[in-house]
């Protein structure tokens, strides 16, 4: 298992309408949809940054984890998400070097990609998500 980019940096705002100007009008960046995930409770807004993009997360629900995670830390960065080839591979690597994924499947994030997450307390940290798909 081997990544060769980050797919993303995943961004908790309060309100994705409020914080567009600063992302399309100040820094230049083309917005590529903005995605309701309901069961997830959160609606997602994708800009192209270079190679990569920036994912804004906004709470639909207040029972949802971006909501709990707004109202502990705020906004700000919610985790980093690399680009894999295969999923299920990285899910049984990161379990045999002692990484634990917040499930043992995959599931299906913003644009229909399989994603994975990492918990932070094994990556030093960081909350990391792997993608597999393209968006």
């Amino acid at each position: 298992m081997r990544t060769d980019r980050v797919d993303h940096i995943g961004i908790v705002v309060r309100s994705i309408e409020e914080k567009l100007d600063f992302y399309r009008s100040f820094l230049g960046l083309e917005l590529h949809g903005i995605e309701e995930l309901s069961e997830r409770g959160l609606k997602v807004a994708f800009l192209k940054v270079g190679d990569t993009r920036i994912e804004l997360l906004e709470p639909i629900r207040s029972d949802s984890e971006i909501s709990r995670f707004l109202e502990k830390r705020g906004e700000g960065i919610h985790h980093i998400a690399y680009h894999v080839d295969n999923i299920a591979e990285a899910i049984e690597k990161a379990i045999s070097m002692g990484f634990q994924p917040l499930s043992k499947e995959p599931s299906i994030g913003a644009g229909g990609v399989k994603i994975v997450f990492l918990h932070p307390k094994t990556t030093g940290g960081v909350l990391v998500e792997l993608v597999e798909g393209k968006h």
